[in-house]
């Protein structure tokens, strides 16, 4: 993760850089101002938008603290226990958390708790389970009823009915929603099958799973062990 971290710093660092640079040699007096009414726009974006997180925030800190978000759980147990079989219950209640976050239209909000959920989902092993992968692509899909960060821009940037993309909007992320599910449990379908495979072969000769080198050594030692017991009776 600090890699990548460190590797979008470097691109992100090199577009900024070729994009002022460019500005700066065609036109230096609209570079200024852009960045001037850039930085401006931003701040107030930002600010605009801290009272819209902050109560939502809060809101799921008071649920989390109050319980509620057990009843949440068992709300979505039957969806969640489907989607994430492996999962237990800790878990499932991050999961719980951020399909509510992402169905409200807070996508930063419900990013800790995926990063939660996949944390407790970490078996150490070098690849990415289906549940981790079924868990970012509904975090990126957003499956949203009520896209309150959109409303809360648009309003901002003053839209006169900032609330009026809202079938649009579902019928956009429900789809997006279905169909990543599905691409999920088909390539999870097609990509275990040979590793159940290779699993079942493995059970059935536990003498394939040692390498060709350690294979004949295995078998020089049963043939001193016979040896030896051969050695002992002939002794007695």
């Amino acid at each position: 993760m600090p890699g990548i971290h460190y590797t979008m710093a470097i691109i992100w660092l090199i577009m900024l850089c070729a994009s002022l640079g460019l500005m700066l040699f065609t036109d230096p007096a609209a570079a200024v101002n852009s960045l001037i009414s850039g930085a401006h726009g931003a701040v107030e974006l930002s600010l605009n938008l801290l009272a819209l997180y902050a109560f939502w925030l809060g809101f799921f800190s008071l649920i989390e603290r109050l319980g509620l978000s057990r009843g949440l759980e068992k709300l979505l147990r039957p969806v969640i226990s489907r989607l994430f079989p492996s999962c237990d219950t800790e878990t499932r209640k991050y999961i719980t958390m951020n399909f509510s976050a992402n169905l409200l239209g807070l996508g930063n909000a419900a990013t800790p708790m995926a990063i939660s959920a996949i944390n407790r989902m970490d078996t150490g092993s070098p690849r990415a389970t289906t549940d981790m992968i079924m868990l970012t692509v509904i975090s990126a899909t957003s499956l949203q009823l009520l896209p309150t960060t959109v409303i809360g821009m648009r309003a901002t940037a003053g839209s006169m009915n900032p609330s009026d993309f809202l079938f649009p909007s579902l019928v956009a992320t429900v789809l997006s929603t279905a169909i990543g599910i599905i691409g999920v449990k088909i390539c999870s379908k097609i990509f275990d099958r040979p590793r159940k495979k290779r699993r079942d072969a493995m059970a059935d000769n536990p003498s394939d799973t040692l390498p060709l080198a350690a294979q004949p050594m295995r078998h020089k030692s049963r043939e001193r062990k016979s040896k030896r017991r051969k050695a002992k009776g002939g002794a007695t």
